[in-house]
């Protein structure tokens, strides 16, 4: 068994720890939703993990923000993870935030903490944004139980394997899409679950966000006809149960 101390001071959100790694969620859109722990945070550490500096960089000089970057995504997770446990393990304090939303939904982070849980490193994660909550609560579908599933693969046959798995869940499921795939995916999603209640949020938090609500059919014939820009949270109904 795996436990993890809780670094004594971290009820004071104005302090890091030495040794410590920090999953900082950032915002999906609107800079405004960032917590004033996550800036703080920040601001403290030693070093923060990103998967682009530039969009990293915007934010952090939205809020005059200057620390070291240092690189850390999907084509280099295991060297750049090492180097993390490396710097954490001399004293210094890494935050690691994604593009936006919290790292590891999604988004790079899971071998991270991973090898931190490995190499006895203490970790901490702030609460924060994240796209499926709000697109979740503003569709209109039942809340009380869901299954976030992520993104669908890319082609059709092994996207139609991977909903075919949830065709008789009982709980909402959420999905996230590329607008290159959205129309696809729920042309699939109608022949997999038919024609249910569904909702897709688009662009949360930002100028142009946008919901809209229907029938999975209903869903797909539109976006066949308008062409999808941005990015995409798929909701869908469970199963109804017999």
């Amino acid at each position: 068994m795996n436990q993890q101390k809780t670094p004594a001071n971290s009820a004071d959100s104005s302090a890091v720890t030495a040794g410590t790694i920090y999953l900082v969620a950032a915002p999906i859109g609107n800079f405004a939703d960032i917590s004033l722990r996550a800036l703080e945070t920040l601001r403290a550490v030693t070093y923060i993990a990103c998967e682009d500096t530039r969009v990293t960089g915007m934010l952090l000089k939205h809020y005059a923000i200057a620390k070291p970057l240092l690189q850390y995504h999907d084509h280099n997770e295991e060297h750049a993870a090492q180097k993390i446990i490396d710097l954490a393990k001399q004293g210094a304090a890494i935050a690691m935030v994604s593009d936006a939303g919290s790292p590891g939904i999604s988004d790079p982070g899971y071998r991270l903490v991973q090898a931190a849980i490995a190499a006895e490193i203490a970790i901490q994660a702030l609460p924060g944004p994240s796209a499926l909550l709000p697109a979740l609560t503003l569709s209109g579908l039942p809340v009380h139980s869901f299954t976030f599933r992520g993104f669908a693969p890319n082609k059709s046959s092994a996207r139609r394997k991977f909903l075919s798995a949830d065709a008789q869940s009982p709980y909402t499921l959420i999905y996230y899409e590329s607008p290159y795939r959205l129309a696809a995916f729920l042309e699939d999603a109608v022949t997999l679950f038919g024609d249910r209640p569904a909702a897709v949020a688009h662009e949360l938090t930002k100028t142009y966000e946008s919901m809209h609500r229907g029938t999975l059919r209903e869903l797909a014939e539109y976006f066949q006809t308008h062409a999808p820009r941005g990015e995409y949270v798929v909701v869908i109904a469970g199963a109804e149960l017999t």
